[in-house]
């Protein structure tokens, strides 16, 4: 038997939308707003869901104070209260909400887990969400 869990957290942080290959015009013209040069802030739910079969003895699929501690350490405190733009992740990215979900499920999936990674999923606003399921090759 297979059942899932879904842990949600809340994070905030920062980001500009700017590709270095495309001109200022152009980069204006595709992010609008959100190519502010001072950048612009949201506070996103993460969505982490785990799979796998029910502990006989504890009647739980994983303990979630440790997955809490996990996600912490490995989401939370690097991206919490950050500008995304400035970090190694997004060097050579752009920070949208797009590459953020497939780089925490890459973080997550390097990890050792208390069950399955089953998807990662960000939403951004109340009309912008984002889910990434590990269906792709990974990114190097």
């Amino acid at each position: 038997m297979k059942v899932y869990l879904t842990r949600r957290y809340l994070f905030s942080a920062a980001h500009r939308l700017h590709a270095a290959m495309l001109s200022e015009q152009s980069n204006r013209d595709t992010y609008g707003k959100c190519n502010n040069p001072h950048g612009h802030g949201h506070n996103y739910f993460l969505e982490v869901t785990l799979s796998g079969p029910i502990a006989p003895a504890t009647g739980m699929l994983c303990d979630l104070a440790d997955l809490d501690a996990i996600i912490r350490r490995e989401i939370l405190d690097r991206f919490d209260h950050q500008n995304l733009s400035l970090l190694p992740e997004f060097a050579s990215l752009v920070p949208t909400t797009e590459n953020l979900t497939l780089s925490i499920h890459q973080i997550l999936s390097r990890i050792a887990l208390p069950a399955h990674l089953e998807s990662i999923r960000i939403e951004e606003t109340g009309n912008n969400s984002f889910e990434y399921a590990g269906d792709l090759a990974p990114r190097r």
